[in-house]
């Protein structure tokens, strides 16, 4: 009987143990979206128009979205989600963060998107306005 009682109370401390373990790390896995603007430099976006802001944007979103598949696909694999944290997790962290200052300072500059069919528009070249030294 005693036998029987410790095996069980020692399944039961180990199942705790796990389900703590279990708890923990899912709220590392949510934190780190939080903590993303962290990974990235805030003051990055300050000067760029909204054309640069459009194609940062765009880059961005493809760069996450290509993580995402990549930590989907690792997975998939042995070691699973473990492979999926070590080999892109800090990579998506950082650009979403980017991401995120982005779209900042994009509504703070009040960009709008260009629609797809628009020619681009051509701005002729500014002559600068240099005046010529004076004489002596």
């Amino acid at each position: 009987m005693a036998v029987s009682l410790s095996s069980s109370l020692r399944a039961c401390s180990a199942a705790a143990a796990l389900l703590a373990a279990g708890v923990a790390l899912s709220g590392c896995a949510g934190m780190s979206e939080t903590v993303a603007p962290a990974f990235a430099d805030p003051a990055k976006y300050e000067l760029y128009d909204c054309k640069q802001l459009e194609g940062e944007r765009k880059s961005l979103a493809n760069r996450t979205a290509e993580l995402q598949k990549l930590m989907d696909k690792a997975e998939t694999g042995a070691g699973g989600a473990v492979v999926s944290e070590l080999a892109y997790r800090n990579d998506y962290v950082a650009v979403r963060g980017s991401a995120q200052l982005a779209e900042d300072a994009w509504r703070r500059n009040k960009c709008r998107d260009t629609p797809p069919n628009a020619p681009p528009q051509a701005t002729a070249p500014q002559r600068p306005d240099i005046k010529p030294a004076p004489k002596r």
